[in-house]
C-alpha cells in the first residue's frame, strides 16, 4: 500500500508553495527549481518528493532529465476546501451585515 501524504500539510510549507508557483508557469527540472532558492539541493529534492507523494506535481523523463509539472486537478481539491470555507465566512459576514442593518433601523 502506498502511503499518501496530506496535501494540506504539503502546502503548509512556504517553500513548497513557492515550488508550486514556479511549476504553475512551466515545467522544470529539480536543478532549475533549486536555483530559485538559497537552500541545499537535497532540501529542495525532499520538498519535491513530498509534493510528488501528494500528487500535487508529476514528473516526466526526457532523456537524462526529469521534468516536474503541477497537477492542477489535485489543486482543485484545495480550491474546493477553500470555496467551502469562503462560503461559510461570506454567510457570517452577510449575517453580520443584516444585524447591523437591523440595529441601525431601530435607531432611526
Amino acid at each position: 500500500m502506498k502511503l499518501r501524504r496530506d496535501i494540506f500539510q504539503a502546502i503548509a510549507d512556504p517553500t513548497r508553495r513557492s515550488i508550486l508557483i514556479l511549476l504553475a508557469s512551466q515545467t522544470m527540472t529539480a536543478g532549475a527549481i533549486a536555483n530559485n532558492f538559497d537552500v541545499a539541493r537535497p532540501t529542495i529534492s525532499k520538498h519535491i518528493q513530498i509534493l510528488n507523494e501528494c500528487e500535487l506535481i508529476g514528473s516526466s523523463k526526457q532523456g537524462r532529465e526529469i521534468y516536474y509539472h503541477i497537477k492542477m486537478n489535485k489543486m482543485n481539491e484545495v480550491d474546493l476546501w477553500l470555496d467551502q470555507l469562503r462560503r461559510i465566512w461570506e454567510d457570517r459576514f452577510d449575517n453580520l451585515d443584516n444585524y447591523f442593518a437591523k440595529i441601525q433601523n431601530k435607531k432611526s
